[in-house]
């Protein structure tokens, strides 16, 4: 069993497929979804979605963790070449950067939750769309990884290992 967890298949990884992007997917979802159901309790003044929307940001908040620890040990095992480096570094500095603006922002709605469970100030729906917009960005790096630079791809994994890629 060990020996199987040692090996890398096709993709450079020891289990079939890449796992980061199963689980940043539902951390993206997560996000979106909480910024939108504050959003509509604030718009409508239905305050049963701010519990949705503070549930939901906080398992992203988790998740967001998981997230990058996978995508840590598999960024490590994909054996970048020269063009994919600085889109790979760029996307795991949004990452962990995400990762704190994310914690931040859920105390802070701990907080505002504490408070007052019942109102969200505009500031803070703010925030929500520029951490809207910064998952957007990121999400586009993530994107160009795959299907720019085929991270994990099995003809890039051999184009590297016969140093065709340099």
């Amino acid at each position: 069993m060990l020996e199987s967890l040692t090996t890398l298949n096709d993709h450079n990884l020891p289990y079939p497929d890449p796992l980061h992007p199963i689980v940043v997917h539902f951390v993206i979802a997560m996000i979106l979804f909480a910024v939108f159901c504050d959003l509509i309790g604030f718009l409508t003044g239905k305050t049963r979605f701010f519990e949705i929307g503070w549930w939901n940001l906080f398992v992203a908040t988790v998740s967001i963790f998981i997230a990058i620890i996978f995508g840590q040990f598999e960024a490590g095992l994909a054996k970048p070449y020269n063009l994919v480096k600085s889109v790979l570094n760029y996307h795991t500095l949004i990452g962990w950067s995400l990762s704190g603006i994310l914690a931040a922002i859920t105390a802070w709605r701990y907080v505002l939750r504490s408070r007052d469970p019942q109102r969200l100030p505009i500031h803070y729906l703010a925030v929500g769309l520029l951490l809207t917009i910064l998952v957007g960005f990121q999400v586009y790096l993530g994107d160009e990884l795959v299907w720019v630079y085929g991270i994990h791809t099995v003809p890039v994994v051999e184009a590297v290992k016969d140093g065709i890629l340099p």
